[in-house]
């Protein structure tokens, strides 16, 4: 699932929160940054739960939020999403050996790490 700047903005507030947050909160938080209408972050948060990546939890009158998913369960959903745009078997590992050029060393030791590790 794609997400939009303030779609990604709104989901990394929430996985940096330690518990549910309302729209008010997360409102309040992105306003910080940018002027922005409450009744667009809610059209937002409304929109996540649509999709998917964050449930509601009725709280009175209103909505508390939270993800789904983990911050890393959803770029692997993206990476794999993009990947899945390839032709054929030979478009997916050039796409891979690209990604795979342009990561720090650190993170190309994770890589080897985890193939590494046994199947599932």
């Amino acid at each position: 699932m794609a997400m939009g700047e303030l779609e990604s903005a709104v989901m990394a507030h929430l996985w940096d929160a330690e518990q549910p947050c309302t729209v008010r909160e997360v409102h309040e938080a992105l306003q910080a940054d940018r002027p922005l209408a409450y009744t667009t972050v809610m059209t937002v948060m409304d929109r996540l739960a649509k999709k998917g990546a964050v449930t509601q939890l009725r709280e009175g009158r209103a909505y508390r939020y939270a993800p789904l998913r983990s911050r890393e369960q959803t770029t692997a959903e993206l990476m794999l999403d993009a990947l899945g745009l390839s032709d054929g078997t030979d478009a997916r590992v050039a796409a891979l050996q690209h990604f795979i050029g342009r990561v720090s060393s650190a993170e190309a030791d994770a890589l080897r790490a985890a193939l590494g590790r046994p199947a599932l």
